[in-house]
């Protein structure tokens, strides 16, 4: 099995270059660019499972490289960005990114982040295989497959775990503290707000908000009929 490819869009060369040096340690293969442009042309060619993207880039900024990479492939990405406000990181989120470090950060952080996403997508455990067949959707978890009503949904990879394991979890109420652990790992360092978007997203694309509803004062539930 050939290595994991991870794609490093940051124009501080500083920063990229320590990024770098702890991926490589890890045995993936590791490409970067330092603008936006070049980051686009770097993610069509080399398409990486991973991408680290940083939101502030000469030429283009990561939010429109993001953008401009969702309408074409769907690879895990890490947001790196300098802000602290609440509203870009959502905005970030809704763009399509799966997960977010705000500088300055720990490599050890980042790198663990990306272990943890790339344990889940190659994931060969028990949760790896079999179908979750339900009256409206239809989850493949070995093929990473859903559809809806029998029409095929296009979801990203944070948006695939999160209804996978509402699925898997049918009628229970989850936390959205539960969700970040199942999902996005017990080294998840980030807020909450992130479990919100995603769910939105699914809401939306599933095209039927009530087959996850909200639980108040706890979090959401799969509540789907089975068939």
């Amino acid at each position: 099995m050939s290595a994991p490819k991870i794609l490093v869009v940051e124009d501080e060369a500083s920063i990229s270059n320590l990024v770098v040096s702890y991926l490589r340690k890890e045995g993936y293969e590791v490409f970067t660019a330092g603008d936006g442009p070049a980051g686009l042309k770097a993610a069509r060619s080399v398409k990486p499972d991973l991408i680290v993207l940083d939101i502030m880039l000469p030429g283009m900024d990561g939010l429109e490289v993001l953008a401009q990479i969702r309408r074409e492939a769907n690879p895990y990405v890490i947001l790196l960005t300098a802000r602290t406000e609440e509203v870009d990181k959502i905005v970030g989120l809704s763009v399509g990114a799966d997960d977010y470090v705000t500088k300055p950060f720990s490599p050890r952080e980042l790198t663990a982040r990306v272990k943890a996403a790339l344990r889940r997508l190659h994931s060969s455990g028990p949760q790896a295989g079999g179908l979750l067949i339900f009256k409206h959707a239809r989850i493949d978890v070995a093929a990473r497959l859903a559809w809806f009503d029998d029409q095929p949904v296009e979801l990203t990879a944070m948006e695939f775990d999160l209804l996978r394991v509402l699925a898997e979890h049918h009628g229970m109420a989850l936390s959205r503290e539960q969700l970040l652990e199942k999902v996005w790992g017990t080294n998840y360092f980030g807020e909450t707000r992130v479990v919100d978007v995603h769910i939105g997203h699914l809401r939306q694309k599933m095209g039927e908000e009530t087959l996850i509803a909200t639980v108040r004062g706890v979090g959401y539930r799969f509540d789907d009929e089975r068939p």
